[in-house]
């Protein structure tokens, strides 16, 4: 009979060597039945705590992987949600994606993503057939762009799946950031201060997240009563924050902008110190995101921080219940939190 600690395993029998353990290894390390051991591979509730722990730490000790081909072929469950993702390589999407896989994961399931190209129908398509073909039991579509979300509509998705994404596309599938919420925060952050000349440098004008913060900078000026100019449509990236701030810095007629994300601030930021100005005396800079590095830019960039791990246990969540369902429960967007760092002050009058 195996031997064990009470907390630390100790296996005392190991697996022959050359090949990898199975799950009539774990089973006999373990003094259970190789029926216990899938049953705690599958999550069964009438599994006791102390037998599924033992099991667990074998698993761990003997480094024992499950074979997901085999469980499925058995169960007829893959426990694997799809990831349907565009710009997997933007702030937003990538942790989006990671918190997804972290709550999947504590759940259970497994995740398999798909990158797809959103300006090509084609791609759209073959990206979402992939998953399908794997037997995911649920999917996530974190596709900023609003070509996707129209390609998509076309097709027939029989699974459960939810859309991160916080405009009126597919209400009832969404669950998001509220995108207008957070920019409302940032714009009003900036009234607040005093500022009444304020440009907004938006994001790329088929994205969902950029149309939705220029709409909350638009509504919070508007029902502020503050005079607007039209948003400069930007692409993400700090270069062309810089080359937008040169630009609009000839012409001096503002004193606080509101970037649509944290690295067209930066290039902004940098724009203003070449053309010997400080921040926030002279020009009071907003970001959105709260990315890791905005709390080391100097000064410190004021910005509008999303909550991805709150989000990707909501998506995960709001899955696994619903997979043995028909319906997919509806559930509110997560409100964003405004980050007050240095690099917004009171205008110089």
């Amino acid at each position: 009979m195996p031997e064990f600690a009470t907390k630390d395993v100790t296996v005392t029998e190991q697996t022959p060597k050359g090949r990898a353990p199975s799950i009539r290894d774990v089973a006999r390390l373990a003094g259970v039945s190789h029926q216990t051991v899938s049953r705690v591979l599958n999550h069964h509730p009438s599994i006791r705590p102390e037998t599924k722990q033992r099991v667990l730490d074998v698993m761990t000790e003997v480094q024992y992987q499950p074979n997901r081909a085999a469980r499925a072929l058995v169960t007829s469950r893959s426990r694997t949600i799809g990831i349907l993702s565009a710009s997997s390589t933007q702030y937003g999407p990538a942790s989006s994606i990671a918190a997804i896989e972290a709550a999947a994961r504590e759940a259970g399931y497994w995740v398999s993503t798909a990158n797809i190209d959103a300006t090509d129908d084609r791609s759209i398509a073959d990206g979402l057939a992939h998953l399908i073909a794997q037997g995911i039991e649920g999917l996530v579509v974190i596709a900023p762009q609003v070509r996707v979300f129209d390609t998509l509509a076309e097709r027939s998705i029989d699974v459960p799946y939810v859309s991160l994404q916080s405009t009126g596309r597919d209400p009832e599938h969404a669950l998001s950031v509220d995108q207008i919420a957070g920019a409302r925060l940032a714009t009003r952050h900036l009234i607040e201060l005093g500022h009444r000349d304020i440009y907004h440098l938006a994001g790329p004008q088929d994205w969902i997240e950029a149309e939705a913060r220029m709409r909350g900078f638009l509504d919070e000026m508007s029902a502020s009563d503050v005079p607007t100019t039209a948003p400069i449509l930007g692409d993400w990236t700090a270069d062309f924050g810089y080359y937008a701030g040169r630009e609009l810095l000839t012409i001096r007629d503002f004193t606080a902008i509101f970037s649509s994300n944290d690295q067209m601030a930066l290039g902004l930021m940098h724009a203003v110190r070449d053309a010997g100005l400080e921040i926030p005396r002279d020009v009071s800079i907003i970001g959105f995101d709260d990315i890791p590095e905005a709390a080391h830019f100097w000064p410190p960039l004021t910005t509008v921080r999303q909550d991805f791990a709150e989000l990707g246990r909501r998506c995960v969540a709001l899955l696994v219940g619903t997979i043995d369902s028909s319906t997919l429960e509806h559930r509110g967007s997560i409100v964003p939190e405004l980050i007050v760092r240095g690099s917004t002050g009171a205008p110089a009058f």
